[in-house]
């Protein structure tokens, strides 16, 4: 691969020696390092039958699958690296991946061999353990070796500098994941230029379709969770259901800050980094009106005693699966009676959802059936121009002004999974056992919005669960999460 770990931003400021007898003294008089090959990790038998699922959708085809490289916050600092998560989902690599790996499915028989290329350890004879800040080991700790990776992951592995051979050999036949690794993508493009000169313009628009069905069948592949992703979805449940009660226990200390919701944020961040990964996509902590936008991240808002705080929080574990959890809570322990009508509400409406799940259905039946509910009780209170039947009709849909947003999403390794997975097989798609996803509904009374009494303005709440559906149902993952009223008063007193 070319060289492109060349230190970044550093030649005014580096005072690294660079003589030849610096070199000799620091590579020098180091204790041996026995290589000590781990036992496979739990999840390499499930990876293999990811790859072999994904080598049967494409025979005779050379699939590349990058993990990506560390995206840069500002000069030579990056942000935490995070591997692509179809890369993640087919090697059991996690947290702990090496920037810049690749996979490789080489074509074989009836199937595929797959070769998992990253970049190892540095030897002292390489000035690089010292003098190189992106990947030298006194820099940023010891990288794994070849061994010791392919016995950990079930793989063949290889260095990356052997990678360079699969780029010039890229053909029609060789799909990319390309959004995974911008650079690889442009370097794969233009060995292709050179070779598609004399190529006819129908068969180059066959292959970048072909392509897009790689990351197409990599968000698909993880529509129906295998048993090892649902016990990994259960803890990533139960630590974040500790980080919401961390945040109860610290609700004094938070309502005394001015900046509140910042202090939210920390203590649900000290429980993603204690026993996870970190958190998996950006902590809510909405009090008040703010409540009322739907991703209101900056959390720079004041805690007040008698409002609602909405926390929508979740945590990743080393292996990159995440939950996705939100609770409603009074700040000062007890739901005011318009809170109370609101809450109730919202929980009916994601009652009503849960209840009809089950193998068979299709997706877009679970938001119906919460959207019915919430139609039926704006209706009830008098907020809608017309009846709740008017409403849910598909060229009306008043009960939508408050609340926009879907009542689903496919759960797992990321957050918003399955994203380019076919309209027809997601909203449309029929539930299966294995499927995990969100059930989430919410009412968010706008400050301003004058269709509503006076009382109810700058009220918002939302309830989400985390739901794997079973061979005859579905379960709540996170049901042991208080969110009934009486359950919420209680724990919030318990602080």
């Amino acid at each position: 691969m070319a060289d492109d770990t060349a230190p970044r931003a550093t030649t005014n400021r580096s005072t690294t020696p660079g003589s030849d007898l610096f070199r000799d003294y620091i590579s020098s008089q180091w204790a041996e390092h026995p290589e000590v090959l781990p036992e496979p990790r739990e999840e390499a038998p499930w990876a293999a039958a990811r790859r072999a699922r994904l080598s049967a959708l494409h025979r005779g085809q050379r699939l590349v699958v990058p993990a990506g490289q560390a995206k840069v916050r500002s000069n030579d600092c990056d942000y935490p690296f995070r591997a692509h998560s179809g890369f993640s989902h087919l090697t059991g690599w996690g947290a702990d991946t090496v920037p810049g790996s690749v996979l490789v499915l080489e074509p074989a028989g009836d199937g595929h061999d797959a070769t998992l290329y990253f970049r190892a350890s540095a030897g002292r004879d390489s000035d690089e353990f010292y003098a190189n800040p992106e990947i030298g080991e006194f820099w940023i700790g010891p990288r794994p070796t070849l061994a010791q990776v392919g016995a950990d992951l079930g793989l063949a592995t290889r260095d990356l500098a052997d990678f360079e051979a699969v780029v010039g050999q890229v053909d029609a036949d060789t799909l990319l994941v390309r959004e995974a690794d911008p650079d690889l993508t442009r370097r794969v493009d233009a060995v292709r230029d050179e070779a598609d000169l004399e190529a006819p313009a129908s068969e180059l628009a066959e292959r970048v379709e072909r392509t897009d069905d790689l990351a197409r069948d990599l968000s698909e592949l993880r529509l129906v969770k295998d048993e090892w992703e649902i016990a990994q979805m259960r803890r990533a449940v139960a630590v974040t259901g500790a980080g919401f009660t961390d945040v109860i226990a610290d609700l004094d200390e938070i309502v005394a800050h001015p900046r509140g919701g910042r202090l939210v944020e920390g203590t649900f961040n000290r429980r993603a980094r204690a026993d996870g990964n970190t958190v998996g996509y950006d902590t809510i902590a909405a009090s008040g009106e703010h409540a009322c936008v739907l991703h209101w991240t900056r959390n720079d808002g004041v805690v007040r005693p008698g409002d609602l705080i909405l926390i929508d929080a979740g945590i990743e574990l080393e292996s990159l699966y995440t939950a996705d959890i939100t609770r409603t809570l009074p700040v000062d322990g007890r739901f005011t009676d318009v809170q109370r009508l609101v809450y109730e509400a919202v929980l009916e409406a994601a009652d009503a959802a849960f209840a009809i799940v089950r193998p068979g259905i299709r997706f877009r039946e679970i938001h119906q059936a919460a959207m019915r509910v919430i139609a039926e009780r704006t209706a009830e209170w008098g907020f809608l121009p017309v009846t709740a039947e008017e409403a849910l009709q598909p060229d009306a849909q008043h009960h939508r002004r408050y609340m926009v947003h879907g009542t689903s999403h496919h759960l797992g390794i990321d957050v918003h999974d399955c994203a380019a997975a076919r309209r027809e097989l997601y909203l449309d798609g029929v539930l299966e056992p294995g499927m995990v996803f969100t059930i989430e509904p919410g009412l968010y009374f706008q400050s301003d919005d004058l269709t509503v009494p006076a009382e109810f303005r700058g009220v918002g709440v939302r309830i989400e669960d985390d739901i794997v559906v079973t061979a005859d149902g579905a379960e709540n993952l996170s049901v042991g999460i208080p969110r009934t009223v009486a359950e919420v008063e209680a724990w919030v007193a318990r602080s």
